[in-house]
């Protein structure tokens, strides 16, 4: 059964140059991207040349300076490019999300001389990026991490282990936090540390259920050691940085997962209108024609939400809230469309034959990465009611 055409997202974009840059996404997505992702998602294959085409497209550092080969644009332009990569294919979305969060803190803290040395190369220079925050042993509570950085002359050294590293065995540099003083949140410095550098390692990526041509490690700090001048921000700065870099990664994965959820309603549709029982499309019956509605009214509302939340962003206004609003809201969304997706493809939904089961399986990382959807709801509480009274 051939797929109906599906009609492009209609957007709302601030300039001419936003709408030309969209355009150039949606090529690369339908031409390199989405022809191959059901292949290479199943033979768990990750297609590092895409990445290697994005950065050349200029498409790697989005949002940053263009001094240092960013492309100056807002998160509101950003974050929609994101969504047609996750459409096309979530491995590349996300990579590219993940890319973003981890180059955010050099660019956003790093000295004019680290700026300067080190992103063009990270931003236009085809190198990929990853962040280490978690932990085997802290997750959601990122503040208790272990991995230690001690001071040795000019140089650091770093040891210990990061779990769940997206890009984890692959990466060309790590945005790696580390303790440096006492337990707690002020005791944490961000590092800038080679993917090359000695007695750095990766273990097997994880078998995950999705999201299977992204590779998911823990990331082995044995002895690493790195120059003060690869240390971002001021000792102690760490994680409020990695804070930052979240409030401005929950958007990203926000609009991938409004990506995926807008793939799956589009492939409902276009099965809907083909497949023909008691002598009528299945879309004619109105139980199934209501599904199609909510779920396109769940996606246009989280594509809302999280731009909404991007433009208070560009705007320099606080947008922490929000941002931990569009998170839930997204994933959650995409959750239940990919759901209701298999639902309308029936039998067919639940095999291989069709994308719907993938992004289901997909859908479902997305509440659990960059702060569970119950750390969400437990950062839009904060903001409402204030801390937890202990």
């Amino acid at each position: 059964m051939s797929d109906r055409e599906t009609q492009p997202v209609e957007r709302q974009l601030p300039t001419d140059e936003a709408r030309d840059l969209l355009a150039l996404v949606r090529d690369i997505a339908q031409r390199e991207i989405a022809p191959k992702a059901a292949e290479e998602e199943d033979a768990g294959r990750f297609p590092r040349e895409v990445f290697t085409l994005l950065s050349e497209a200029g498409l790697l550092g989005l949002p940053y300076d263009p001094e240092h080969g960013g492309g100056e644009q807002p998160y509101e332009v950003y974050l929609q490019v994101l969504e047609e990569l996750a459409a096309a294919r979530l491995t590349v979305g996300l990579g590219v999300s993940v890319h973003t969060l981890a180059s955010y803190a050099l660019a956003t803290h790093g000295t004019k001389q680290q700026q300067v040395e080190h992103l063009p190369a990270m931003l236009g220079g085809g190198l990929l990026g990853a962040y280490c925050l978690s932990e085997p042993s802290s997750g959601s509570d990122a503040a208790s991490l272990r991995t230690r950085a001690v001071r040795d002359g000019d140089d650091w050294v770093l040891s210990g282990t990061k779990a769940w590293i997206t890009h984890g065995g692959i990466a060309d540099f790590y945005t790696v936090m580390a303790r440096t003083g006492a337990d707690g949140p002020r005791g944490i410095t961000a590092f800038l540390v080679p993917g090359d550098a000695e007695g750095l390692s990766a273990a097997a990526p994880e078998k995950k259920m999705g999201l299977k041509g992204s590779p998911t490690a823990q990331v082995h700090l044995d002895g690493v050691r790195v120059a003060d001048e690869r240390r971002i921000g001021e000792e102690g700065q760490g994680f409020a940085i990695a804070l930052s870099a979240l409030d401005s990664g929950r958007l990203g994965i926000a609009a991938c997962a409004i990506g995926v959820a807008q793939a799956a309603l589009d492939q409902a549709v276009s099965y809907a209108t083909e497949r023909r029982q008691f002598g009528h499309p299945i879309a004619d019956f109105q139980g199934l024609r209501f599904l199609l509605a909510d779920m396109a009214t769940q996606i246009e509302a989280g594509r809302a939400l999280y731009l909404a939340a991007a433009r208070l962003k560009d705007a320099g206004r606080p947008f922490a809230k929000q941002a931990a609003m569009a998170k839930l809201h997204c994933t959650d969304t995409a959750m239940r469309v990919t759901t209701d997706a298999v639902q309308v493809l029936g039998g067919y939904g639940y095999t291989a034959d069709f994308p719907a089961e993938r992004y289901m399986r997909e859908a479902k990382v997305l509440q659990i990465v960059e702060g569970t959807n119950q750390i969400q709801r437990m950062v839009i509480a904060r903001h409402l009611a204030g801390p937890e009274s202990r």
